[in-house]
């Protein structure tokens, strides 16, 4: 099995290094694609000296995800935010997970590095979510069958929620599952909003989502409440 990263960045020369050496670590892993939305910082200069595969578009998640994922070389693509780490043994649980053929999808554990602690307890949450939902967060590096991604349209060109509407074109097509491995996020947003607010700020938007307010609307409450939180 060969895996293709698809990574979307904007300003992460921070997180960035340490994201591409965690899956430079993954034997599986056959190609790294750096998906930008226009950074400022040295990511670029990051990407040129890893020899990653570099892509500029519009800022906007789902849309650098989708353009990253378009071509990519790999059976497997695993869709990884700028600051999540996969584990070494990444790609041998992606294959044990996708050796049931109903199986099209899935997604890694998470724990959050140094997190708050009203945030524990990631784990626990991410099975009862895969089990009650089908459904994985963006951060816990959602992993697809290259040829079943094709088929649903790719990623969703989303500024928020893309994970949402991917994981219910996915149930359609199979079973999604969680991988016996463990991803480590930056707990950076519960960090400098507080765990409380970030909470109902996801919640609020997810409640949102389903009442079916358009994405830009979505966008615009997550970052009005955003900037809200910044000047207070």
């Amino acid at each position: 099995m060969t895996i293709s990263v698809v990574i979307p960045t904007l300003n992460e020369a921070v997180e960035l290094p340490e994201t591409l050496r965690c899956c430079a670590a993954v034997p599986e892993v056959v190609e790294i694609v750096v998906s930008d939305g226009g950074s400022t910082d040295a990511t670029a200069s990051i990407a040129a000296g890893a020899g990653v595969r570099w892509i500029v578009g519009p800022p906007g998640r789902g849309g650098q995800l989708r353009r990253g994922a378009e071509g990519a070389v790999g059976e497997v693509v695993v869709l990884l935010h700028a600051d999540t780490w996969l584990p070494p043994e990444a790609g041998m649980a992606i294959s044990q997970v996708l050796r049931s053929p109903e199986v099209v999808a899935g997604a890694f554990e998470k724990i959050l590095r140094e997190p708050p602690w009203l945030t524990r307890g990631s784990r626990w949450r991410c099975r009862m979510r895969m089990a009650w939902s089908q459904f994985a967060y963006g951060d816990q590096a959602i992993f697809v069958r290259n040829d079943v991604l094709r088929e649903v349209g790719g990623v969703p060109d989303l500024p928020l929620m893309e994970e949402h509407r991917l994981c219910a074109a996915l149930r359609r097509r199979g079973r999604l599952a969680l991988a016996r491995a463990t991803v480590s996020t930056s707990a950076r947003r519960f960090r400098a909003r507080g765990p409380l607010r970030t909470y109902l700020l996801m919640a609020h938007v997810t409640v949102r989502y389903w009442m079916g307010a358009p994405p830009e609307t979505l966008r615009r409450i997550y970052d009005g409440r955003v900037r809200t939180m910044r000047r207070s």
